[in-house]
């Protein structure tokens, strides 16, 4: 059995795509999954699977959300060593005093062609981001919801994201039964 979180995107915000966390649960059950553990209404769970590739499982996790309640979310899976890295590699630990001011965005993908420049254009002059791989990391001490650089980022990416503050991040490792 290997531990998963999965993070879901747009699910149970601003009254659109509604799937309480106890449905999902009863989702994640149909599939076969184990030890579920939910945090916040904005999706983001833990696992544990026999399943062996996060894509394969995504996809399933998806098809049966569509099956049950009408809509498919984008569903991002990392394993606990995923998490750990993330946590690990921060590049912003300074800003860990201040949580929900670091921002960690999954991405679907390593982006084939990331507009760093754009980003670097948009960005307010106390913000920070980091691109490492399929994680870029935002440090936007003024806010996240009034900066113009969160606002663009998954554009001038060209890939899809789901994004967690740095609260939920340490959250989620806290709730892992390590494999």
């Amino acid at each position: 059995m290997k531990t998963y979180i999965a993070l879901f995107r747009g699910i149970n915000v601003g009254g659109n795509s509604i799937l309480p966390m106890k449905e999902l649960v009863a989702v994640l059950e149909g599939l076969g999954v184990q030890d579920i553990k939910t945090y916040i209404q904005s999706g983001n769970v833990i696992f544990r699977s026999k399943a062996a590739g996060t894509a394969q499982l995504a996809g399933k996790i998806g098809a049966a959300i569509r099956k049950s309640h009408g809509f498919e979310p984008q569903v991002l899976l990392l394993d606990s060593a995923k998490l750990n890295k993330v946590i690990r590699e921060n590049p912003y630990p300074e800003a860990e005093a201040v949580p929900n001011t670091l921002h960690v965005n999954f991405l679907a993908a390593i982006p084939p062609k990331p507009d760093l420049k754009a980003l670097e254009k948009i960005r307010a002059e106390s913000e920070r981001f980091h691109l490492a791989g399929d994680v870029l990391y935002l440090h936007a001490p003024d806010g996240k919801g009034r900066s113009k650089l969160a606002a663009g980022m998954e554009r001038l990416l060209g890939v899809t994201m789901t994004s967690r503050n740095w609260n939920t991040v340490r959250k989620l490792k806290v709730m892992i039964v390590e494999d």
